[in-house]
């Protein structure tokens, strides 16, 4: 009776990795913790691969990230204090992309069902540095593309969400040429992908030494080095300019732009927020700011990219669970050419 109360006991909890205060990559450490239950509405997913990207190492140190420091305005930066914490992390266990099996189901729901492999994102919520996770049916969950395994799944939904999403709401057309400052980035890595094989754009990369062979194979048509070469002053123009805050500023992509040209930012301050505004009543040239949303469907449709060969995941480096400050350290030390993946191994669960 006590061994069966000990394996009960047992089946409550999981692994993760947790964080408790603010800091340096070896803050990350390798825990026990109740294991979630989902509610009626909920699937409870066994997460086979997780991986790391910018919003992990941004949330994990955020106590050192200043208003000036954060990507966006000071408003948005207050909130994502109150949501992390002010002193300390309000909510123990990073990571936000993932792939697993649906382990069960609440009786609510009807668009899983367990032994699904799936993919998905947790997006603010975090929780998905561990052995389960618990996740809404209609949260940002996908079954998992045919043509993938869980490691490769598992590093493509927030910059496949955000690609897609960034190019409709950019109209690109076939044709169109396009630069993407940022190309090897997660949302950059993408846009590229799909700016070329589903839009039929001409694509340029922008993006560093280490990472030139990253964006080629990608498929950009393409690849400008910025520690060699400044986009803005080789005299080509573009017809839309996607680019990371404070890598170039308007007054200088504006000469690199055509007529009607648009310099699209998903990150940005309150001076893009007015440039914004004054571009849209003067002149040919826009500056678009743009927020983009998570969306269940988006994932799904991404699912369908994906299987028809558009979208492909190029992983630099796969780690393991307990191989995660290692992780945190590779991506903050910037070597990372690719995703970096982290698998988590259930062979030894009874």
């Amino acid at each position: 009776m006590k061994q069966m109360e000990d394996k009960s006991n047992e089946n409550k909890k999981m692994k993760a990795i947790i964080y408790t205060e603010y800091g340096p990559p070896e803050v990350l450490k390798l825990a026990e913790v109740d294991k979630p239950i989902p509610k009626d509405n909920e699937v409870l997913i066994r997460i086979y691969a997780t991986t790391v990207n910018y919003g992990d190492l941004v949330a994990r140190n955020f106590r050192n990230v200043s208003p000036g420091k954060f990507a966006m305005p000071m408003l948005f930066w207050l909130f994502a204090k109150l949501k992390f914490g002010i002193r300390k992390p309000r909510n123990k266990i990073l990571g936000s992309e993932f792939s697993g099996v649906i382990e069960s189901v609440g009786s609510d729901v009807t668009l899983f069902k367990e032994g699904d492999e799936i993919f998905g994102s947790s997006s603010m919520g975090q929780k998905a540095y561990a052995e389960y996770i618990v996740l809404p049916e209609d949260g940002i969950l996908s079954l998992k593309p045919s043509n993938m395994t869980f490691e490769e799944a598992a590093v493509v939904p927030y910059g496949s969400i955000m690609a897609l999403t960034l190019l409709r709401k950019a109209n690109v057309q076939p044709g169109q040429k396009i630069l993407i400052n940022g190309a090897s980035g997660g949302i950059g890595a993408t846009t590229v992908q799909l700016a070329k094989s589903h839009c039929g754009a001409e694509v340029t990369g922008v993006c560093g030494t280490p990472r030139l062979e990253f964006v080629k194979n990608l498929g950009a048509d393409k690849v400008i080095d910025y520690t060699k070469e400044d986009f803005t002053e080789s005299g080509e123009t573009y017809d839309i300019v996607f680019g990371g805050l404070g890598k170039s500023p308007f007054s200088k992509v504006k000469h690199s732009l055509k007529e009607n040209g648009r310099y699209i930012l998903t990150s940005f301050k309150m001076r893009q927020l007015f440039q914004m505004i004054r571009t849209k009543i003067f002149g040919s040239k826009k500056v678009i700011c743009v927020l983009l949303p998570e969306k269940g469907e988006d994932l799904r449709e991404t699912k369908e990219f994906i299987e028809a060969g558009k979208i492909k995941a190029i992983i630099d480096k796969r780690l393991s669970f307990q191989q995660m400050a290692e992780a945190h350290r590779y991506v903050e030390e910037g070597h990372k050419k690719g995703h970096i993946v982290i698998t988590l191994d259930h062979k030894n669960e009874s």
